[in-house]
This record gives structure tokens, sequence and C-alpha cells, in this order.
């Protein structure tokens, strides 16, 4: 599953790329964590809002929890009631420069990063909602890893190219649903020395 991935590009490229327009205050970090703030295109406009969905959990004596941020979609439960209201209704493109996975034994985990060879910016498949605890949010949907992938992680975020993008948006669910395969093209692959569990930034949300 995606945990971490990158954004560098300005939200002023995204809208010429993707069409649309900028809302105000859309700038984020270039580095994405769930609970946190990135950017997603939604209704045609390039709009900040948190990565993952709340769920709120209860303590052993029933005291509602702090709700954690659920960041990833899996593609085979899009269908069910925590996603089906989203992703039939509000379908969205999640930009991004790479996204990382965790590779290595545990408690020496480094970063793996994965990126489309060749392009600055790219599109990942995603689901939005507004919620009572965090205002608008969005969630990342996953299926099967590609086999530049695999050995590391058994999934990966959909990525959308050209056409696909359209198709996500505006299709219907079936359609939608065609999209979500693993990524057929070349990855670009950067194995980093980066420990897994750096420093995040302080949370404004």
């Amino acid at each position: 599953m995606c945990n971490l991935y990158r954004m560098t590009s300005a939200t002023a490229e995204i809208a010429r790329l993707f069409g649309g327009t900028v809302d105000a205050g859309a700038n984020v970090g270039a580095e994405v964590y769930p609970g946190y703030p990135g950017l997603v295109m939604a209704d045609g406009r390039v709009r900040s809002m948190i990565w993952g969905f709340p769920l709120t959990l209860k303590g052993k004596s029933g005291q509602p929890l702090k709700p954690k941020a659920v960041n990833n979609a899996r593609t085979d439960k899009l269908t069910s009631g925590f996603w089906r209201s989203s992703f039939e209704h509000r379908r969205c493109l999640i930009p991004l420069s790479a996204f990382a996975e965790a590779e290595g034994p545990p408690g020496a985990k480094t970063r793996t990063w994965f990126s489309l060879p060749g392009a600055s910016l790219f599109a990942c498949a995603g689901i939005w909602r507004e919620s009572a605890e965090w205002g608008a949010v969005y969630s990342m949907v996953m299926t099967d890893g590609s086999p530049a992938i695999e050995l590391i992680h058994d999934r990966m975020p959909v990525i959308l190219t050209g056409e696909m993008q359209h198709q996500w948006t505006t299709g219907t669910p079936e359609e939608a649903l065609e999209l979500c395969v693993p990524y057929a093209g070349n990855l670009a692959v950067d194995a980093t020395n980066q420990p897994w569990n750096a420093f995040k930034p302080p949370r404004n949300a």
C-alpha cells in the first residue's frame, strides 16, 4: 500500500496538464503523508485536501479515539459501504511525481521510489468526500502490483495516463473499474538509503 508520495510540480503546471483551475491556498508540502494535506484534481479544480478518509475508532472502554486516516482504497472494496458513495459519485485525480514503498528488514526499512520515466508529473486514481472531522479528504485507489513492484509489495496505485483520466473521472462505475489494473508501462525505480520513518512536517490539519 502507498503511505508516502512526492509531488514537486507547481499547482499551475498541474492545472495546465490536467485542465482546470487552482483554488487559492492550494500549495502543500513536497512529500505527502497520510493525514496531511495533498493536492487533488476534483471537479475541474486543483484543491488541497487531507490524504485519508477519517475512521473513528473506540478505546477499550468505548470512548472515541483520534480518527485514523484510511489513505488507500483497495479496488476490490470500492463497492463496499465505506467507499461506495465516493467511488460512484466523487472520483478524482491525484497528481504526483513519485510514490514510495518501504524496502528492507524490519527496523531498517528504506524508501524506494517509483515514477514514470521522463515524466515529472503523472496521475493516480483517487476518490474523495467531505468529512466532519477534517473537511475535504481523499484516498488513493490501489490495485495488484506490477512486475516492477511485486518483489517489494503486492499492491500499487492505479496509474492513469491519457484518456484513462477522463474515463476515470466521468465514466460509469463499471467503466472506472476497468482501469483498476496494474500499470503495464515501465517504471523508474530509485532505491535509496533514506530511512522509511523519516521526520514528518508539523501537521496543520
